[in-house]
């Protein structure tokens, strides 16, 4: 059972850490005072593989309709991807990828919102950018140089995942060994300086939360690691960056209840300095964190 205690120790021994300040930036036109109001990203998915059924939009009617609903809800970005990270969803090429991309990111730019875009392909990035997204949410490794080139030609942002291996489709096992923080400060501290030397200013940091890892499929062991990951998260806002965090569901555990797995969540990765919640449930993750700011 998480404790007061724990979180005592865990900013005792992180003090510093714990009054890092981020980089604040500008996205499709809009500033984010990462460190005064975190910010949420809703989520739009295009893939029928898509596990979150009410987040999935098969036509780019119902799209872009969510991605405005989701605005009016409190969400400050739209982020849509056209293929699932679960391990068994069938891979879609880039030409369906953007086929089915490109109106929404055009539609949803039309009305003033930035959008940003989930994929590991280079030519899905280069289209996309080009449509008018204004991040780039980079699930892979492979190919990460040209990627960033195409960001910083767009002045985009790019959300750089910690992934081991080629991307969330390709990957191997996360080290459970030891305190996951200095392995995941090492692999952003690369990724950053590649970042910036492509000419990429705009860059948050995600250090993704493994359900797509062979070795993190046991309920238990996943989500006490998420746990850990995200109250550990201010330790990686030294870096500089604002860190991003997509929010899992751990259905084992809520059952019929899932959909308040998120804002459960979020309370955690809240503790933890989080700076951008990438959510499905957009309304009641503003509920949270509207009250955590009373306190």
């Amino acid at each position: 059972m998480l404790s007061l205690e724990q979180l005592t120790e865990l900013l005792s021994q992180n003090r510093v850490a714990a009054s890092a300040r981020v980089k604040e930036f500008s996205i499709g036109g809009k500033k984010i005072a990462f460190n005064s109001q975190p910010a949420i990203m809703g989520v739009v998915n295009l893939s029928a593989d898509s596990w979150y059924r009410e987040s999935v939009c098969l036509s780019a009617e119902s799209a872009v309709q969510r991605g405005k609903v989701l605005t009016a809800q409190g969400a400050q970005i739209i982020d849509v991807g056209a293929e699932s990270t679960l391990a068994h969803a069938v891979r879609v090429g880039n030409a369906a990828q953007k086929s089915k991309l490109i109106p929404v990111i055009k539609e949803l730019r039309a009305a003033k919102i930035p959008v940003s875009v989930e994929t590991y392909s280079p030519a899905v990035t280069r289209a996309s950018l080009k449509a008018g997204a204004s991040v780039l949410n980079l699930t892979g490794t492979a190919g990460s140089k040209e990627i960033f080139k195409l960001v910083a030609e767009h002045d985009a942002a790019v959300i750089i995942c910690f992934v081991a291996g080629k991307n969330v489709r390709e990957v191997g096992d996360f080290d459970l060994s030891a305190d996951p923080i200095p392995m995941l400060r090492d692999f952003f501290a690369r990724q950053i300086e590649l970042a910036q030397k492509c000419g990429v200013e705009k860059i948050l940091l995600d250090p993704g939360l493994g359900f797509y890892y062979r070795n993190l499929q046991d309920s238990a062991v996943r989500v006490r690691h998420q746990m850990n990951i995200f109250l550990n998260t201010f330790r990686l806002r030294e870096l500089g960056f604002p860190i991003c965090h997509a929010l899992p569901h751990a259905f084992e555990f809520f059952g019929e209840e899932v959909r308040c797995a998120e804002p459960f969540f979020a309370v955690l990765a809240a503790l933890g300095k989080t700076d951008l919640f990438r959510t499905h449930e957009v309304p009641r993750l503003k509920a949270v964190l509207d009250t955590l700011k009373l306190v």
